[in-house]
């Protein structure tokens, strides 16, 4: 059984409304889309391709003082990585329709031009309990009406002046209703028109135009707009554009500890907070796909939180899982040491190398095997070896033994340092314990991964979300978190080192890694952990 969206598309293309299903995603060029907006372009290719129809990409771009091309070509480049390939449009291109439109609405008496300021015009609205107060113009000639608008887009006017207000209902339940604001007056350059035109259509009133020239069958929209709905209709009616869109509310999707707003999320961006709307802490598709998730996960994502009529909020363990199974199927291992501890092999010589066998995948055993190289000096994660160890401790103490991964068991022989800081271990190979080969009947308890001494230096990068989990403050600026980004100096694999930019690892016991497609040197990205660390209290470590 589909969702409800396609419950209404099946009972229109029963019913004989609609022949062809056109859908749109309308994003506004005024900052990167997020991981949200992933959500509506899923949906409505989906719907598109379901039922062999199409997808237009279309700009809202009806205010120029937030809107630059850098977003359009943002914009594009994601839609397209997450499966979007379709027609692109821009509402800019229809502003001589929606003029049009405005002038048979003042002709008709539907709409009049308004010298109330706005602090009078906030004033008048009324309240949810109490009607609107009617402007003194609301009953100014059309003839009057049409030469002050024609002013207005022939630059006459200064702005805020004059603004053009549809004549609906100031009595209404419904406050969008109650004669609202369709153009005002605003001298910016366009990033498209540039600077042909001093009147700018207002979201309400350009949309459904947009719609309605575009022929969309289907104009799927959040909840946010479900009010805004009859004034979607009313201008659709009284425009007197022929066969209307009609428009459907869906549930937005909100993700636990994650920011929504692309207003705060260019706050964060201007105040460098983070370094760029690409940052891999940052919700927005680039910025997700730069930390190594790929167009699948995110499709899987939005398909299993589904299309629901009501707003929740969705844990962001949900989305790891999708990218964490994927990569669990199909990326190489690895080994990777974040915190490196020196390690000799005493009983080896110097210019000892021996050859291993290394699993590339063990979900794929059709990638079969990679050479690794066991020298005399390796080193360690300094958290696998204690003086003292806690308690249930599995890894490498003095006089104790590990299997090193893929190699052979060894004997911790000592230390250099001091028990709180230790420099340098030192051990034996016990002979006949190499991995694949082991018939000594040795038992250890835990198996530690390593690099050798040709590994390469490299920088990797420990995220976590941008908010804590405490969500007690609505502000954000409370919630910030100050260690969504650790950075590590790590030795890598030189196997790992030579990888292309944006290929994907797992680092044994440490997670799932990306190398950083726009850095120059050796940077590496954590995609997710190895399981679902992730808490309502906690942190993805």
């Amino acid at each position: 059984m589909g969702n409800f969206i396609e419950e209404i598309i099946d009972a229109d293309l029963a019913a004989g409304r609609e022949t062809e299903i056109v859908t749109r995603f309308p994003p506004e060029p005024n900052g990167y889309l997020h991981i949200g907006h992933a959500k509506a372009i899923c949906l409505n290719v989906a719907m598109a391709k379901k039922y062999g129809g199409k997808c237009n990409l279309r700009f809202d771009d009806t205010n120029p003082v937030k809107e630059e091309d850098e977003y359009v070509r943002s914009i594009i480049e994601d839609a397209r990585w997450l499966g979007w390939n379709g027609d692109i449009y821009f509402a800019s291109d229809y502003f001589e329709t929606m003029y049009d439109a405005a002038v048979r609405l003042i002709k008709k008496g539907k709409a009049y031009v308004d010298d109330v300021t706005p602090e009078e015009m906030k004033k008048m609205r009324g309240t949810l309990t109490e009607p609107g107060i009617e402007s003194k113009y609301r009953n100014r000639p059309a003839s009057e009406s049409l030469e002050l608008f024609e002013q207005m887009r022939n630059g006459k006017i200064a702005d805020g002046a004059l603004v053009l207000r549809a004549k609906i209902d100031m009595a209404s339940p419904n406050i969008n209703m109650r004669d609202p604001i369709i153009y005002r007056v605003l001298r910016a350059h366009h990033h498209r028109q540039g600077d042909s035109w001093c009147v700018y259509p207002m979201y309400d009133f350009a949309h459904p135009i947009e719609d309605a020239v575009e022929g969309i069958s289907h104009s799927i929209c959040t909840l946010e707009f479900e009010d805004h709905r009859p004034l979607y209709d009313w201008v659709l009616k009284e425009a007197e554009f022929p066969h209307p869109p009609h428009q459907y509310e869906f549930a937005r999707l909100n993700l636990e500890r994650t920011i929504m707003s692309k207003r705060y999320l260019k706050k964060l961006v201007d105040e460098n907070f983070v370094s760029g709307w690409d940052d891999p802490r940052m919700p927005t598709i680039a910025g997700l796909r730069r930390r190594g998730y790929t167009p699948s996960s995110i499709r899987e994502f939005c398909e299993r939180i589904g299309v629901a009529k009501a707003n929740s909020e969705v844990e962001a363990g949900q989305l790891e899982s999708c990218i964490r199974e994927e990569l669990n199927a199909g990326a190489p291992r690895a080994m990777a040491v974040l915190d490196p501890l020196e390690l000799v092999l005493d009983n080896v010589p110097e210019d000892f190398c021996e050859e291993m066998d290394f699993e590339i995948n063990p979900f794929a055993p059709e990638s079969g095997t990679r050479k690794i190289y066991l020298t005399k000096k390796l080193y360690i994660e300094k958290g696998d070896f204690a003086v003292v160890p806690p308690p249930k401790y599995k890894r490498l103490i003095p006089n104790g033994t590990v299997r090193l991964k893929s190699g052979y068991i060894i004997k911790c022989t000592g230390y250099e340092g001091t028990p709180e800081n230790v420099t340098r271990v030192h051990a034996e190979i016990i002979e006949g314990t190499k991995s694949g080969h082991d018939n000594s009947g040795i038992k250890v308890k835990g198996v530690i991964h390593w690099v050798n001494s040709r590994a390469e230096k490299a920088d990797v990068r420990l995220y976590d979300y941008l908010l804590i989990a405490d969500d007690s403050s609505p502000d954000f600026n409370d919630r910030l978190n100050f260690e969504s980004l650790i950075e590590k100096d790590a030795l890598v694999e030189e196997y790992v080192a030579g990888a292309e930019k944006g290929a994907s690892f797992q680092f044994l016991r440490q997670g799932y890694f990306c190398r950083d497609t726009k850095e120059s040197g050796l940077v590496f990205n954590r995609i997710v952990g190895l399981k679902d660390a992730y808490n309502k209290s906690g942190a993805n470590r």
